[in-house]
């Protein structure tokens, strides 16, 4: 069956180009700043919010309903791939359209309808540009508080990543700019990587907001199989898309799949893991390695239940050590999300701290559209379906703790 999944010439090119000038677009990202400093010292970075978690677990459709809250704007797929001068690309934008963009299921083919005004996960190519090992499989990806890449304040030396102190000026930079083109309150962002940053982003900005929804792990490892499965095959199909995706900043998926590499001090207890089974590599966990070998060997069902477990372990583990991302984070299960779309949406914004005026129909439709996914679930074997439970279960019971009961 083919995945049906093209990337436009147009686009590709456009990519390779920006890509490859990175530096100079960086610089001219300055300029602009320059330019408009008028416009964007009046505001300030108020109370940000940030949809991340592990893929597939509802961070999307979070994401679209908040981005038509008045008080908010994210970025778009139109921000993409010339996210350095956002002023410029969405002034010039606002003035040249004659059309709105058209409404099409996005290539994962789950019912969900994008256009180029849509909001997406944009903002990892600056992340990427200043941090270069982000995606290294073999380096640790977390950032946290820390600067130059120093010890956290227990002595743990977290992930080898020093804190860019030129990316911190040019993030908030490059935020101000778009509220000010947006002419908007409140930044919106969903990154799933972000997960790995929370304390670096509240080192930048102690009020943000962080939503975190958590899937049941038998349909979360199902529909992330499912989406590896679909890109992989298109990938076959045309060779520009591992490309496409990783100058995106998109690994999740496909030939060029890397998991973010956690330290192991918060690591899952997983069964079988043991350093003489998962050797490290670099700076590489062993939890990281034991799902990269079941990967490589063909134990996708364990591989992504480990990883599922890895993700969230170490969700856990941030929010038992420190209590500002305790107080900073929302976790909910995406289950509930649809089950009870009324009072989780209100906890969200009560959360977020975000008013429901002007935002009353947009809540109302959600609450009608909320669903479980209606496509037929993958069917695991019975040993499967103990592997999953025996691997994610306990991190599963720890997050109880944590999830908003609706």
């Amino acid at each position: 069956m083919r995945a049906n999944i093209r990337v436009p010439s147009g686009l590709h090119f456009q990519s390779r180009f920006f890509a490859a000038t990175a530096g100079l677009w960086k610089r001219l990202g300055d300029f602009e700043s320059r330019l408009v400093s008028q416009e964007t010292e009046q505001r300030v970075v108020d109370r940000p919010v940030y949809v991340a978690s592990l893929p597939r677990s509802g961070t999307t459709i979070v994401t679209e309903m908040l981005a038509q809250h008045p008080d908010l704007t994210c970025h778009r797929y139109s921000d993409f791939p010339n996210v350095w001068t956002p002023y410029w690309r969405n002034y010039l934008l606002k003035k040249t359209r004659i059309h709105a963009p058209q409404m099409v299921e996005r290539a994962h083919g789950d019912r969900i309808e994008v256009s180029n005004d849509s909001p997406e996960a944009v903002e990892e190519v600056l992340w990427m540009y200043f941090f270069p090992s982000l995606h290294d499989a073999n380096m640790k990806h977390v950032l946290d508080e820390q600067s130059r890449g120093g010890q956290s304040r227990d002595g743990y030396s977290r992930d080898g990543q020093s804190r860019n102190s030129e990316f911190d000026r040019f993030y908030k930079q490059h935020i101000l700019k778009l509220l000010a083109v947006r002419n908007t309150n409140r930044y919106l962002a969903k990154g799933n990587y972000n997960i790995s940053r929370i304390r670096y982003i509240l080192e930048l900005f102690p009020d943000a907001k962080f939503l975190i929804p958590v899937r049941n792990p038998v349909h979360q490892v199902a529909s992330l199989m499912r989406q590896h499965e679909r890109f992989t095959r298109a990938s076959q199909e045309d060779p520009r898309i591992p490309r496409q995706m990783a100058m995106a900043g998109h690994f999740e998926f496909g030939p060029r799949r890397v998991p973010v590499n956690f330290p192991d001090k918060f690591s899952a207890d997983s069964p079988g893991k043991s350093s003489a089974n998962f050797p490290l590599k670099s700076d590489g966990s062993q939890a990281t390695q034991a799902i990269i070998d079941c990967w490589q060997q063909g134990r996708e069902v364990e591989g992504w239940a480990r990883y599922w477990a890895g993700s969230y372990q170490y969700i856990v583990g941030q929010l038992e050590e420190f209590p500002e991302v305790r107080k900073a984070c929302l976790l909910f299960r995406y289950e509930d999300l649809c089950a009870h779309s009324a009072r989780l949406i209100d906890t969200i914004l009560e959360h977020c701290e975000l008013p429901q005026n002007g935002f009353e129909a947009i809540r109302t439709d959600y609450i009608s559209r909320l669903s479980p996914p209606d496509y037929h679930p993958m069917e695991f074997s019975a040993d499967q379906l103990c592997q999953i439970a025996h691997i994610c279960d306990p991190v599963n019971e720890k997050l109880s703790k944590f999830c908003q009961t609706p």
